[in-house]
């Protein structure tokens, strides 16, 4: 299990885990008069997905109109790739070849 995210809000982040699938645990931690809470889980694009992270429902739009893009969802698309390119390299993970 890895850090996935990090949320100022308990109901956000109880929320959170109970969409991500496989081992997950949250953890809160305490400085001062606040309280973070520490989403741990099996990294995955399904469980980033469904956590509403890294654009990927913006990126899911997209794909779903690829045949019809304007420059302006190009340009997007790149961007969301290139984040996602840093996400992949930072988790150990692979880009699925039908989002390039």
């Amino acid at each position: 299990m890895k850090l996935l995210n990090t949320y100022d809000d308990r109901d956000e982040a109880e929320e959170a885990a109970g969409k991500l699938s496989g081992d997950k645990r949250l953890a809160s931690e305490r400085d001062a008069t606040v309280t973070i809470y520490n989403l741990f889980g099996i990294p995955s694009w399904g469980n980033f997905h469904r956590i509403g992270m890294y654009n990927l429902s913006e990126l899911k739009t997209l794909l779903d109109r690829r045949g019809n893009w304007q420059a302006a969802e190009q340009i997007r698309h790149a961007e969301i790739i290139t984040m996602l390119s840093v996400v992949a390299k930072n988790y150990g993970m692979d880009l699925p070849n039908h989002w390039l």
